[in-house]
């Protein structure tokens, strides 16, 4: 992997994988709608020499092509609003697929767990049924079926499949994203779903690395691979730990389905998120043994550090001395 592009790129996995890329000395380019928050991730970042900065429309195949001229890796981290996934997921996917086919590229696609159900086994291979029973579950079946569409002749696609995710470029579009960023500004916050029971969770840069190393490997494409996180966790502890790093005591309010109906009336995506509730419910976990057949040991940051550090980086990203 020479050059690479990364498609949504001040998105939270999207930043995470530029961020990765740009530290090991591949010429990246940050593809994204606003040029302004493309900018202030390349600031983040510290300008690289080997980041350069494209604005422009996802749903267009032509200004990606025009973009990733020279590459020879695409990573796919846009995404759709959450109430507008059954309408625009497919048509996006098909844009990015569209832009690849046209360059020979190899594509990574970042994805979630929905497309698998409910937990059927006890640690979820990449070999466990995909029987999804919600909405979303089955347009995200629907797009990693196109990902991997026979039409894509001169495309390389992999689906790398994440569970939820926390981390400092995580976003609105992480269940724990918006929480951790409430905790670390010393505001109020919410959490979704039950706080009690654990439930897995990745570290961004951990999921960054381990990205990267599938994307080097030319026998991991054509496949999907889970990226686990370090094991499992509670809200509960989730929470003593980022308010310990933060030094806030602010009331922390976990959402169920009342709660996230009510919300829903003012805010549409959180309407959304109640139909994928049971997944707060009945844990899936994911297992890591194909990735570390052919790559190694997963890189798992323990939830002290991981939550600790991104609390931290938030305060200051917010100049907050909290």
């Amino acid at each position: 992997m020479e050059k690479a592009i990364v498609v949504g790129a001040t998105g939270g996995t999207g930043a995470a994988i530029t961020e990765e890329l740009v530290k090991r000395g591949i010429r990246t380019v940050a593809f994204g709608r606003s040029l302004q928050k493309l900018e202030r991730l390349r600031d983040r970042l510290g300008n690289p020499e080997n980041l350069t900065l494209a604005a422009g429309d996802a749903f267009r195949p032509y200004d990606i092509v025009r973009a990733a001229e020279g590459a020879d890796v695409l990573f796919h981290c846009a995404n759709v609003p959450y109430h507008e996934m059954e309408s625009k997921l497919l048509p996006l996917g098909e844009s990015v697929m569209e832009a690849a086919g046209q360059l020979s590229l190899k594509v990574v696609a970042i994805d979630g767990i929905y497309p698998y159900g409910r937990r059927q086994m006890e640690r979820v291979t990449e070999d466990h049924p995909k029987q999804p029973h919600t909405r979303k579950g089955k347009t995200r079946l629907a797009y990693e079926q196109m990902l991997f569409d026979s039409r894509w002749k001169r495309a390389r696609v992999m689906i790398v499949r994440l569970p939820d995710y926390y981390g400092p470029t995580a976003n609105e579009a992480s269940y724990l994203g918006s929480t951790l960023e409430a905790i670390a500004a010393g505001r109020m916050a919410f959490f979704i779903g039950n706080m009690r029971v654990p439930r897995e969770y990745v570290y961004l840069p951990d999921a960054a690395f381990m990205i990267a190393e599938l994307a080097a490997k030319e026998e991991a494409y054509g496949e999907n691979w889970n990226i686990p996180g370090a094991g499992l966790i509670s809200g509960k502890e989730i929470v003593r730990i980022a308010r310990q790093a933060s030094g806030s005591s602010k009331p922390v309010i976990p959402l169920g389905r009342g709660g996230l109906a009510l919300l829903g009336m003012f805010v549409p995506v959180m309407k959304e998120v109640i139909e994928m509730l049971y997944l707060t419910e009945e844990p899936l976990v994911l297992s890591g043994e194909k990735y570390e057949s052919l790559i190694g040991p997963i890189r798992a940051t323990a939830f002290e550090e991981g939550i600790g550090r991104t609390v931290r980086l938030l305060q200051g990203r917010n100049g907050s001395l909290q």
